[in-house]
C-alpha cells in the first residue's frame, strides 16, 4: 500500500480513543482498586466493544495511559519552563508528578505485572523523568535561582517519599506543604 493510501482513523474514532484515555486516567487516579473495563467504557459513554477495539486488553489500556502520562509529564517540564521561571516551573512540575503518581493507584496491579514481565521499560521511564527534572534544574542553576549541588535523582527520591506519605486526596494540604519545604531547600543560600 502506497503512503498516500494509508487510512487515518476517523475523527469519531480518534475522539473515542482520547475520551477513553481521559476517562481511564481519571478513574485510575480516583479508584482504590482497578476499575473494570466495562466501568471505563460506561463512564466514557461508549460501548465495551469500542473500548476493546481501541485497547484489546487491560494491559493495552494501562500501557496507553501510562505512556500518555509520562509524555505529558516530560513535555510539561519544557512547557512550564517556557512560561515560568525555574523555581515556579519546578514547583508546578512537582504537582504534575503527584498527579502522575495518583494515576497509577487504580492500575497498580496491572502496571506492576507489566513492569515485571518487561512489557513496560521502567528504566526508560526513569531516564525520561530524570531528564525532565534535570532540564528545570539546569535552567535554575544558570539563573542562580536553584542550587547547583542537588541532582535530579535526589529530587525524584524526595518526591516519591512525599507522595508515598501524602499522596491521597485527604493529604493534599500536607503534600503542598512538603513540596514547598522541598523547594525552600532547593534555593541557594545567600551570603553563607
Amino acid at each position: 500500500m502506497a503512503a498516500a493510501e494509508i487510512r487515518r482513523p476517523r475523527a469519531d474514532a480518534t475522539r473515542n480513543r482520547e475520551q477513553l484515555l481521559a476517562v481511564a486516567t481519571r478513574l485510575f487516579a480516583s479508584a482504590e482498586a482497578e476499575p473494570s473495563m466495562r466501568a471505563i467504557a460506561n463512564e466514557a459513554g461508549v460501548g465495551i466493544a469500542t473500548l476493546y477495539r481501541h485497547f484489546p486488553t487491560r494491559e493495552a489500556l494501562v500501557d496507553a495511559v501510562y505512556r500518555d502520562q509520562v509524555s505529558r509529564l516530560t513535555a510539561g517540564a519544557r512547557e512550564l519552563l517556557a512560561r515560568l521561571g525555574p523555581p515556579a516551573a519546578l514547583r508546578r512540575w512537582m504537582d504534575l508528578f503527584g498527579e502522575w503518581i495518583a494515576t497509577k493507584n487504580g492500575m497498580l496491579d496491572t502496571l506492576l505485572a507489566m513492569v515485571e514481565s518487561g512489557e513496560i521499560a521502567h528504566a526508560h521511564t526513569r531516564t525520561e523523568l530524570l531528564a525532565a527534572i534535570d532540564d528545570i534544574l539546569e535552567a535554575g542553576r544558570r539563573s542562580g535561582e536553584l542550587r547547583a549541588d542537588v541532582p535530579a535523582e535526589d529530587i525524584a527520591a524526595a518526591l516519591i517519599g512525599i507522595f508515598t506519605v501524602a499522596g491521597s486526596p485527604e493529604h493534599e494540604g500536607m503534600a503542598a506543604r512538603l513540596l514547598n519545604l522541598l523547594m525552600d531547600g532547593l534555593r541557594p543560600t545567600r551570603g553563607g
